[in-house]
This record gives C-alpha cells, sequence and structure tokens, in this order.
C-alpha cells in the first residue's frame, strides 16, 4: 500500500476523488539497475515463483500428497484434462506445458496486484499481454500450417464453404480475424481489465486512507473522513472481488488460447 500511497503524496483533498495528476503514475516505477526497472523484476519474480511452485509440488510423488501438493496436482490436473486434452483433443497433450506456463504466469501476474507491498499487477503493462498474445499467435499459424498445409491459408483468403460471390469479402474478414483480431483481443482483454482493476483499487484504498487520515488530522470534513470510510470499504470489496478476476482472466486467455490452437490442428468449416 506504501507504493500506492507514494503515488498520490501531492493529492488535493479538496476533491471529492484523490486522484494522482498522471494515472500513469500508478505504473510507472523508478529504475532500479539502469533501464532494468521493477517492472522487470516483477517478471523475472512471477516466473521464478510459477518454477518454484511446480518444483516443489512434484520433486518427490507421494502416495498421499500433502494439502499442498493435492491443490497443485488439482490445478495442473485441470488444465490438462479439462484445457489442453479438453478444448483441443488427444493432440492437446503437446500443448500442455504451454498452455500451464502461461496460465500460472498470468495467474501469478495478476495476483501482484493484490500482493502487500508489490500492488501492481505486470499484466497492466501492454507489453506483457502482447507478447504472450503473439505466441499464441505464433504457435496457432504454425500449428495450421503444419497440419493442413497451403489449405490453412487458402481457405482463410478464398473459404469454399460460402457462396462465391461472398468469397472476398468473407475472406477479408477472416483474414482480419486470424491476423488481427485473435492476438489483439487477446492482449487487450487481459490488459483492460487488470488496469481497470489496479487503478479502481488504487484510488478507492489511497482515497479511503488520506480522506480518513485528513479526518484525524483536522485538515478535512468530518464529512469526508465518513466517505473515506465507505471509499475504503468499497476498495476492500473490489480487493476480494480482483482475486477471482485475477485467476478468471489466466483462466480465458488460456482457454481462448487453447480454442485457437484447436482451431488450426483441426482446420475445416
Amino acid at each position: 500500500m506504501d507504493q500506492l500511497i507514494l503515488a498520490t503524496s501531492e493529492c488535493d483533498l479538496s476533491q471529492p476523488v484523490c486522484a494522482p495528476h498522471d494515472v500513469a503514475e500508478l505504473f510507472v516505477f523508478p529504475s532500479v539497475i539502469g533501464s532494468v526497472n521493477r517492472t522487470v523484476v516483477l517478471t523475472f519474480l512471477a516466473m521464478l515463483i510459477v518454477v518454484m511452485l511446480l518444483y516443489f509440488a512434484f520433486r518427490k510423488p507421494r502416495l498421499v500428497p500433502s494439502k499442498f501438493g493435492a491443490t497443485m496436482e488439482a490445478l495442473v490436473g485441470f488444465v490438462k484434462d479439462e484445457v489442453a486434452v479438453g478444448i483441443i483433443g488427444p493432440e492437446g497433450v503437446k500443448y500442455f506445458p504451454y498452455l500451464l506456463s502461461i496460465f500460472m504466469f498470468i495467474m501469478v501476474g495478476n495476483l501482484f496486484e493484490i500482493t502487500p507491498f508489490i500492488n501492481f499487477p505486470i499484466t497492466s503493462r501492454m507489453a506483457i499481454p502482447i507478447f504472450l498474445a503473439v505466441m499464441t499467435y505464433f504457435i496457432y499459424w504454425v500449428v495450421g500450417l503444419k497440419a493442413n498445409g497451403f489449405k490453412y491459408i487458402s481457405e482463410v483468403i478464398w473459404p469454399s464453404y460460402v457462396p462465391v460471390a461472398m468469397r472476398p469479402l468473407v475472406g477479408i474478414i477472416e483474414l482480419a480475424q486470424y491476423l488481427i483480431l485473435r492476438p489483439f483481443s487477446l492482449a487487450v482483454r487481459l490488459f483492460a481489465n487488470l488496469v481497470a482493476g489496479h487503478v479502481m483499487l488504487s484510488l478507492l484504498l489511497v482515497t479511503g486512507v488520506l480522506f480518513v487520515g485528513g479526518a484525524f488530522a483536522g485538515d478535512v470534513s468530518i464529512l469526508k473522513g465518513t466517505a473515506g470510510v465507505l471509499w475504503f470499504g468499497l476498495g476492500l470489496v473490489i480487493f476480494l472481488f480482483e482475486i477471482m478476476v485475477a485467476v478468471l482472466q489466466a483462466y480465458i486467455f488460456t482457454l481462448l488460447s487453447a480454442v485457437y490452437i484447436q482451431d488450426s490442428v483441426h482446420f475445416q468449416h
């Protein structure tokens, strides 16, 4: 929370909502070493957490797993059975490591939003969702070309399932979907949800803290102090809601990645 309070250190308490002069203050972090800023550090931290979770859960298989081991087994089994194999089919086993990796990484990166002393989801920086979406984009195009050859492209550009007169228009729409809309929607959906949650949570909690503190110090009226309590209470509700959003958005990104790969493996209209 210290990071959020510092972001609004010059906030004007006479305003109904205490917001930073530039919303970018909620996302931009000072450099740690040269061009390596905290976003980069948190990205590597998220990767390290994912590796450590999987390592400690499965390094010593046990007949009766611990609660932690059982939880991780259930999580891994869900991604494998319900997403990889459930969506793609038997071939999904090949793509299971990738789907599990992005699910775990996105979930951990999202949960940084409600992690004390961090309070910053790395997926609220557009570069990270774009990079993940481009990886999925690359995979489904390579898989589609490998599994279907030139037909994969020709059916997109000149779809045989529609009347000849409509093929140019449908082809343009399909090509735009495969080339632009899929990766763009993957990235923007994740980015927009985490940005919205981060900004809302930051403004509500910080405004609540500053207004209540200002009321005790005599800098603001009791009315605004009471409003600060309400702001803070609403922020706590959003805080709990964001836990669900963090997991849900990781699942949606992984699920759509599996759907796109499945469409390439079993390409047909």
